[in-house]
């Protein structure tokens, strides 16, 4: 639990001590770039398959790390691994970032039940006992974000919950391994999967 407490503090001061530069891109020239990413996450960056995660207001600086990530070979994922290298060069990228940024942010419809009321308590006090500090901490309220140029703790708030339930199964497994400081690894191994599906339930309706 203590050590649990010590990379939360060290990986939330570093960023805001330090920053992080912001994704500078064109929302426009993004448009017509991103036409190749519409077949799996939306003209718009609102999905409508539950696997593609939502991209519709997504922080730029987030969404340029996890393609830069996938070109690195640091994420891995069938489909994605490929198309990373087609987004472009970096400018590209960046555009293409900034005009999902520049979208509505991703809505989810709200599901009122005891399942979604348990992930919304988990989801701002996390389970002390475990060590599981409230997600709230990193990912903002109602799962909307921090800080638009992190490029750490994304927007999750309205994002699909299969998707939801994958990216955590995948840092609880080791699958996924490019979270600072392994922090999501070490949170998502204590999560149960009850734990999983209750907050994936709660953030989805967001």
């Amino acid at each position: 639990m203590q050590y649990q407490k010590l990379v939360f503090v060290f990986v939330v001061l570093a960023f805001f001590l330090t920053g992080e530069a912001q994704a500078v891109g064109d929302p426009a020239t993004g448009k017509d770039k991103a036409a190749a990413c519409a077949g799996c996450h939306g003209a718009d960056g609102n999905s409508m398959a539950p696997t593609f995660p939502k991209l519709s207001g997504q922080y730029a600086a987030y969404l340029v790390k996890q393609v830069e990530d996938f070109l690195k070979n640091k994420r891995k994922d069938a489909t994605m691994s490929g198309m990373a290298a087609a987004a472009g060069g970096p400018q590209d990228l960046e555009d293409i970032a900034a005009f999902y940024a520049s979208q509505k942010i991703m809505r989810g419809t709200a599901a009122e039940s005891s399942l979604a009321a348990a992930g919304k308590k988990f989801y701002i006090k996390g389970n002390q006992s475990k060590g599981i500090y409230g997600c709230i901490n990193c990912h903002g309220k109602n799962g909307k974000g921090l800080a638009r140029n992190n490029p750490y703790f994304p927007v999750i708030g309205g994002q699909h919950k299969e998707y939801l339930k994958k990216t955590l199964h995948d840092f609880k497994s080791g699958a996924r391994t490019n979270d600072p400081a392994g922090m999501m690894r070490n949170i998502a191994k204590l999560m149960s999967d009850k734990e999983i599906n209750m907050v994936a339930e709660y953030l989805s309706g967001r």
